[in-house]
């Protein structure tokens, strides 16, 4: 037995995350193997229960409906602590609790014995039954460009749970999950339906309210940070480059129930909160139907970095897979329409996929005049025969329209302004239909096929009345996200490629940035290379290589001058190749802005050398990012890229930063390519060396580099 314990504790400490400390005989990795066990809803005495082998949640009906249990199987670990609502809605200005269950005497922990004894909470609405049934997809996805095979939608389970009160007559208030196969996630939305014979009001909701284990027992309350064991984001999310400074519905708040917390003044921030900051303020009329935003639920089975991040982008990739297209993309500088053919043909002939008429480029997709539609019409037809894609950008946010009326206005100054860039347009405005309605008559009648839509809606208010689709302050930024997302889906049914910067993954955008500082790219070429490739490491924390873009400035940007372009082309040969190295190393592809991708024979050869490499082997380019050193110019930076399902099932990318060729052995972690014994390891496709792994999967790999380059190594 003690030999046991020792090697138990051996293997815990050379792990990393909870997948390597597994007990022998538990269920494998779902990272890196399928999960067999399908998504379900069972029935078990009193409850229901969604479970899909990574999690289960666990809702009781009787006497009343509410989740009792929210367990991480691979770990065994309960994330819940107490009983909660299922939500809450304000109807005609009074606030209803939808279920829940009362007489829990320590909001620390919940047994067996305490919740048989809880009582039905008489002021709540009533559970009156349930239906299970299959995902459904939130909107259509037209596939006509290469994406991830992924279903959608989702393969899994789904719940609905219906509630009603005597004092509510015609009010039936539903609580759905959507909990799916092979994923430790769920997502959870409400919807309010009126039965009655007059409209009312849904004049604030909440979407899910969990009381969660607490992350820190500390005392004081200086520094306290909320439950690691659950991500949580919503498709109601805006203004932000990611997943957290989007993220205005989540909020970790105190539990008043809480009386026993080791935090002396009760504030530890353990109790889940989704919700509108403000609104929706949606009139129902007889038989309408009000429907809430989709809050999603992502399970940690570890506080190890790298694997919250492939977690989380697991999840994008089947609940958001449209993010998986990843074209390569050039951004023409002029709008000239011979200009626009000579690039379509150099995108066309080194294999660039898709060609944006840049911001600045005289391009005005707001011009309804026949002749610009027959302009661009001629123009996409010419592309299409060519094979290639063609779109264009639009400014919606940080703009201000004349007359002011057309702007939204703040509800502190009764003035234009206030906005997250100053000025915003109103999207309710008459402005604002008109500019929609532009987009999609342009769009249908030219055959353009990609948008760049910069700004976008960041959550802005609006304090006036623009009937008949909004009524004020309290409904604004409701009404002004569904006008944005309704039209993102419009073109997602479409086929149309969506550059949004801003967090609308979930509401149907393709990419957004990587993450950098414009005015960067003015920077000398040599900080750039630097700098971009420790834009793209911290930005694969959490998005997928596909999900964000990055820039390479073919002419000047923000200034910088000639130290800082690569125009003309072929007389800073090396700083282009070493611009396309880094973000095709990485998957990620960037905006080539000018107007020519190559000036001469040297640099098509260039161009179209490093597409056809990365075509080859764009499947597991486009894979997960494993981080290995972050880039500070001094020493060797890399990443390796795995997927056990891709062949080669990993590859490894490394730049030398310095002027001198460089030796190093790098250790390589390769758990996550789901290799178990030995790897061959083939650098730039020539003699493979067989590897032997390490206790701790990883591999000593000898590597020399030159000055100012990149190699790479394919794993099998």
């Amino acid at each position: 037995m003690l030999w046991l314990a020792l090697r138990m504790a051996l293997a815990a400490v050379l792990s990393v995350g909870v997948a390597r400390s597994q007990a022998p005989g538990s269920a494998p990795d779902w990272l890196i193997h399928p999960v067999a066990a399908p998504a379900e809803v069972r029935v078990a005495g009193d409850c229901l229960v969604l479970e899909n082998g990574l999690i289960r949640r666990t809702i009781q009906i009787r006497p009343d409906a509410a989740t009792v249990a929210f367990d991480d199987l691979r770990t065994g670990a309960s994330l819940l602590r107490g009983v909660k609502p299922e939500a809450e809605v304000v109807i005609d200005g009074c606030t209803w609790r939808v279920g829940g269950l009362l007489g829990q005497p320590d909001y620390a922990y919940l047994t067996d014995a305490w919740r048989a004894a809880l009582r039905q909470d008489p002021t709540a609405l009533h559970y009156v039954g349930h239906a299970i049934g299959a995902p459904v997809e939130r909107f259509p996805w037209a596939r006509v460009r290469h994406a991830a095979a992924s279903p959608w939608p989702p393969a899994g389970v789904a719940l609905r749970l219906d509630f009603a009160h005597d004092e509510l007559p015609g009010r039936v208030v539903s609580v759905h999950y959507e909990l799916y196969a092979g994923l430790p996630v769920l997502s959870k939305w409400l919807s309010v339906r009126n039965a009655g014979v007059q409209p009312c009001d849904v004049d604030g909701f909440c979407a899910e309210v969990l009381a969660v284990v607490e992350h820190e027992a500390d005392v004081e309350a200086k520094f306290m940070s909320p439950p690691q064991t659950l991500h949580v984001e919503t498709d109601y999310a805006f203004g932000g480059f990611t997943a957290r400074t989007s993220a205005y519905t989540v909020a970790w708040e105190p539990d008043p129930d809480y009386a026993t917390q080791v935090n002396y003044e009760r504030v530890t921030p353990c109790l889940l909160r989704v919700r509108p900051p403000v609104g929706p303020d949606q009139t129902l009329a007889p038989g309408a139907t009000f429907t809430s935003f989709r809050v999603f639920e992502l399970v940690h089975d570890s506080t190890d970095r790298e694997r919250r991040g492939l977690a989380l982008r697991r999840m994008y990739r089947a609940l958001a897979p449209w993010v998986t297209e990843n074209p390569l993309m050039m951004h023409m500088r002029t709008a000239d329409p011979a200009a626009v053919r000579v690039a379509l043909d150099q995108c066309v002939d080194v294999g660039f996929e898709m060609l944006i008429l840049s911001f600045g480029s005289g391009f005005d997709v707001e011009d309804r005049s026949p002749a610009n539609l027959a302009r661009w019409q001629e123009i996409a037809a010419y592309a299409k025969a060519k094979g290639i894609e063609i779109g264009g950008y639009s400014l919606l946010a940080s703009r201000r329209i004349g007359p002011d009326g057309d702007n939204c206005i703040d509800v502190a100054t009764g003035k234009p302004g206030g906005g997250k860039f100053g000025f915003a347009p109103a999207l309710a405005s008459a402005w604002g239909q008109r500019y929609f309605e532009t987009l999609r008559a342009f769009y249908a009648h030219t055959g353009f096929s990609l948008l760049e839509h910069d700004g976008s809606y960041p959550g802005d208010f609006d304090a006036v009345a623009r009937p008949p689709l909004q009524k004020g302050h309290a409904d604004s930024q409701w009404v002004q996200w569904r006008i944005v997302t309704e039209f993102y889906q419009w073109c997602r049914a479409r086929g149309i490629y969506l550059n949004v910067p801003d967090y609308y993954y979930l509401a149907g955008s393709n990419k957004c940035g990587m993450g950098y500082r414009e005015t960067n790219w003015s920077l000398p070429r040599a900080q750039q290379h630097v700098h971009a490739r420790q834009n793209m490491f911290d930005g694969t924390w959490e998005k997928t290589p596909s999900m964000g873009w990055m820039f390479v400035p073919l002419t000047e940007y923000h200034g910088g001058g000639a130290e800082a372009t690569l125009e003309p082309l072929a007389q800073h040969l090396d700083d282009y190749r070493s611009h396309m190295q880094a973000a095709l190393g990485f998957g990620v592809q960037a905006c080539y802005r000018g107007p020519r991708l190559y000036d001469g024979d040297a640099t098509r050869a260039m161009v179209k050398g490093m597409v056809e490499w990365f075509k080859r082997y764009r499947a597991i380019l486009e894979s997960d990012v494993i981080h290995g050193r972050r880039a500070d110019g001094r020493d060797v930076d890399w990443v390796v890229h795995v997927n056990p399902q891709a062949s080669p099932r990993a590859m490894l990318v490394a730049f030398n930063p310095l002027d001198a060729p460089l030796e190093r052995t790098l250790r390589v972690d390769l758990y996550y390519s789901g290799a178990t014994d030995r790897v061959q390891v083939r650098p730039e496709g020539g003699t493979a060396r067989e590897y032997a792994l390490a206790r701790d999967f990883s591999i000593r790999l000898p590597v020399t580099l030159p000055a100012r380059g990149m190699r790479w190594f394919a794993i099998e």
